[in-house]
C-alpha cells in the first residue's frame, strides 16, 4: 500500500509540475503578451495572447521532426529565432486566405538543437503587427524550455 501511495504521489508532483513550471519561453515584459501552454513529454505548446485574447503567436517545441513542407515560392523574410538562421513562410491554406491574411501571417520551422525542433507561427492583424510580432520572436530563447522535452515515441 506504501508503495502505491508513493506513486501516487510521485505522479501528482509530477503532473502539478507539468501545469505550474513555467515552460514557454520568457516574453519580454514590454509585449503585453501571455504565454497560455500545454506541456505534453514529446512537446511544448505555447500560444501568445494580447489583451484582448487574440492568439497572435505560437511556439510549438518538439523533439521529432515535424516534416512541415515550406515551399520556396511562399518564403518570406529572412530572420533568426532562438539564435537560429531561418525564413519565414507564408501558410498555404489552399486558397482560402484572403490576401490580408497572408500578408499578416508566417510560420517557420527551426532546428534549434539536435533533434529539438520548434515551430512558429505568427497571426498579426496587420503589417505593422506583423513586424513587431517577427521582431519578438527574434528576442525568445526556447533552449531552456526545449531541454524539458522527451523523444517520447
Amino acid at each position: 500500500m506504501k508503495i502505491l501511495i508513493a506513486v501516487g504521489l510521485s505522479l501528482f508532483s509530477t503532473v502539478a509540475w507539468a501545469q505550474t513550471a513555467p515552460a514557454c519561453p520568457t516574453l519580454p515584459a514590454a509585449a503585453g503578451l501571455t504565454w497560455e501552454q500545454r506541456v505534453d513529454a514529446t512537446f511544448i505548446a505555447c500560444k501568445a495572447v494580447n489583451a484582448e485574447g487574440r492568439q497572435v503567436l505560437n511556439v510549438m517545441l518538439t523533439a521529432r521532426d515535424p516534416r512541415i513542407s515550406l515551399e520556396r515560392r511562399l518564403r518570406e523574410e529572412e530572420s533568426t529565432f532562438s539564435g537560429e538562421e531561418m525564413y519565414w513562410y507564408r501558410p498555404d491554406l489552399g486558397g482560402r486566405e484572403t490576401a490580408a491574411e497572408m500578408a499578416s501571417r508566417r510560420i517557420a520551422v527551426v532546428e534549434y538543437d539536435d533533434d529539438r525542433y520548434a515551430q512558429v507561427w505568427i497571426n498579426a492583424a496587420s503589417p505593422e503587427e506583423l513586424g513587431a510580432l517577427i521582431s519578438l520572436a527574434r528576442q525568445l530563447d526556447v533552449r531552456s524550455a526545449g531541454a524539458q522535452l522527451s523523444a517520447g515515441n
